[in-house]
């Protein structure tokens, strides 16, 4: 095999939302971790958790890919991820304590960025500042950190290695920040010297993970090594596609997997979209089958819907089959795995959103502009309930008749196949076709 041919070995396979996050992407990783030798983490911070249940253990990681918990996978946070230095310091912890070795198995990109002190503090008092039109950040400093990244002002992991390089460049962007934070917010200024001195012992901390990820990655496909990327929130939340300004700061969509981690297009063979069996959001934002009332209070109820970083209640509504098929295009899906079906097993009847109506009219495509989306009316078909559990179910054809004929319009209607069904939260309660 010469060497033109060696880089286009399709051995990477996406993860990716369909909605807005919260769609249980962590549970599919660790699921599929063990049958590759990589795992990724793509974009975005910690201002996204990945809740993972196994051995009668919940964990929530928000940097470090859900594969490290399965030994024989490697585990690399990409370039792509913004990276905070007390976040990734818990987690390498919480993954030492529950027993599992991360030396030698987790890599960290040279060139992802880090998220500074002035970057949370920017990001709480620019959220507060907007009173009623609050995004709904999680505060973490993940936007800021973006803005500096791509304003070209960034510090990035490599900077930690040059204590005195680190120093300048930190000096020349507190010149701006403590004037912004001690004039407009009135604020005490940050010291520059404290700062270089905790991300000096940062790094000598992390130096150990360090690595050139972009070549280790090319160099592992090419050696006919399998890796897995994942990503962080949903398609709905992109920079570019999403419900903008209602967004993250990133692009979580499939095209992310590539710029965030490095390896070309040409080595994904599959890109999985993962969505719920109904609808969840965090924060402010269009949701068009949003339910104010009794449903969506039980769906929330059963499905435990509180952000996994921040505590926040979710909003929970019917799955919208038109903001789906737009995700599934944009993605390039090529299969689904539908998660938490099991929290409909007690409703009478279930919902799904088929189309919009907006001034009389039933738009074919999903609009992204918040005004528009704002005033689209949802078009329900409904369906028998099944009233029942599928945990024990090994097989599809073993669900109840009910829930089968759900997935099945959804895969027939969508056009592509549902290869993955999770009906309950542990690892063995998941159906694979």
């Amino acid at each position: 095999m010469n060497q033109t041919d060696q880089s286009h070995t399709r051995n990477a396979t996406v993860i990716v939302g369909m909605q807005f996050g919260d769609e249980g992407k962590g549970k599919l990783v660790d699921y599929l971790s063990e049958k590759y030798d990589i795992v990724v983490r793509y974009q975005g911070g910690a201002n996204a958790g990945h809740t993972i249940c196994f051995e009668d253990k919940t964990v929530v990681l928000h940097l470090i890919p859900s594969g490290i918990f399965h030994r024989n996978c490697t585990c690399v946070i990409g370039n792509g991820v913004v990276i905070d230095p007390d976040e990734l310091l818990k987690e390498i912890e919480t993954v030492r304590k529950l027993g599992y070795e991360v030396e030698d198995r987790l890599y960290i990109s040279h060139n992802a960025h880090l998220i500074m002190p002035y970057h949370k503090f920017l990001d709480s008092a620019s959220e507060e500042s907007k009173g009623d039109q609050k995004i709904g950040t999680t505060g973490r400093g993940i936007g800021p950190s973006y803005m500096d990244k791509f304003a070209r002002k960034g510090i990035r992991i490599v900077d930690l290695l040059r204590p005195n390089v680190l120093g300048e460049k930190l000096r020349a962007n507190l010149a701006y920040k403590n004037s912004v934070i001690t004039k407009i917010y009135e604020k005490e200024q940050l010291d520059v010297e404290q700062i270089v001195t905790h991300y000096t012992d940062f790094d000598r901390t992390i130096d150990q993970f360090v690595k050139n990820t972009q070549c280790y990655l090319n160099e592992q496909l090419r050696a006919g090594k399998s890796v897995l990327l994942e990503g962080a929130q949903g398609s709905l939340l992109d920079v570019d596609h999403g419900t903008y300004p209602f967004v993250t700061s990133s692009n979580p969509t499939s095209g992310g997997a590539c710029t965030g981690s490095g390896i070309a297009p040409t080595h994904i063979g599959s890109v999985i979209g993962v969505c719920k069996a109904y609808m969840t959001r965090v924060g402010n934002g269009p949701f068009p089958t949003e339910l104010k009332d009794e449903t969506g209070a039980k769906l929330g109820k059963i499905g435990h819907e509180f952000g996994a970083t921040t505590g926040r209640p979710r909003r929970c509504g019917w799955l919208d089959l038109v903001a789906l098929k737009y995700s599934l295009a944009v993605n390039g899906v090529t299969e689904l795995a539908i998660t938490k079906l099991d929290v409909l097993d007690t409703f009478d009847e279930v919902k799904i959103c088929t189309a919009y109506q907006l001034d009389g009219k039933s738009p074919k495509d999903f609009p992204t502009d918040v005004e528009t989306l704002e005033a689209a009316k949802p078009v329900y078909k409904t369906f028998e309930g099944w009233k029942t559990s599928n945990v024990n179910a090994k097989s599809f054809e073993e669900m109840h008749p009910n829930a089968q004929k759900y997935l099945a319009y959804l895969e027939e209607e969508l056009g592509v196949p549902i290869k993955c069904i999770s009906v309950g939260p542990k690892r063995d309660q998941t159906i694979f076709r």
